[in-house]
């Protein structure tokens, strides 16, 4: 088999080194990736590594949401990591709820700010003990993250993006899927939401029709 010699195969393989402890892996995950975001020609090699990148592979396996696109660069299923590029849109073009609702998600991840910056809040909430779903959330803490920060979040944790700067682009590492759902929190309405992946549900699917 031919070495990968990307800047993402590196990044893949020093990643996929870092020994599996179901019980607590990820922060050693962190250390690998802020090491290598590190690098002082991490633009360029992201840049080139795209470049590369067949354009109907990365447009069939990303997504637009109402706040961002989500281009996924890598997803190899021999691998226990997937690499993401998002990029953010004008704020006054975004729609209610994805970014800017306190939420969580699926899967633990990775990420550094390449350009721009965003404001980023971190939320306690309260879970109905009938439904599972977030009936209000209480701000912990917001800060101003800009191009170069890195940070980390769990499946367990909840944040919010309320705005973004113009030309915001983010690179991200995310594991495999944690969780079978995802939560959000509507602040204005005061409802929450349980979001299921649509690869969970098309089993169902032709029972509906």
């Amino acid at each position: 088999m031919p070495t990968d010699v990307t800047a993402l195969g590196d990044l893949a393989a020093q990643l996929n080194a870092v020994p599996s402890d179901p019980r607590d892996s990820w922060p050693d995950i962190e250390v690998a990736f802020r090491r290598w975001v590190a690098r002082p020609d991490l633009h360029e090699s992201l840049r080139t590594d795209l470049q590369r990148l067949s354009t109907s592979a990365v447009a069939s396996r990303s997504k637009e949401t109402t706040t961002h696109f989500a281009w996924c660069l890598r997803d190899r299923s021999e691998e226990r990591f997937t690499f993401w590029l998002h990029e953010y849109k004008p704020t006054h073009e975004w729609r209610p709820g994805y970014a800017d609702s306190v939420h969580n998600h699926r899967y633990h991840f990775c990420t550094t700010l390449l350009r721009g910056g965003y404001l980023h809040e971190r939320h306690r909430v309260t879970l109905d003990p009938a439904t599972a779903l977030i009936t209000d959330s209480h701000l912990e803490r917001r800060a101003m993250c800009v191009a170069g920060d890195a940070g980390a979040l769990l499946a367990s944790d909840f944040h919010r993006i309320p705005s973004a700067l113009d030309g915001t682009k983010t690179f991200l590492v995310k594991s495999r899927q944690v969780t079978p759902w995802s939560l959000s929190f509507d602040a204005t309405t005061h409802r929450g939401y349980r979001h299921v992946p649509v690869e969970a549900r098309v089993a169902d699917l032709a029972g509906g029709i």
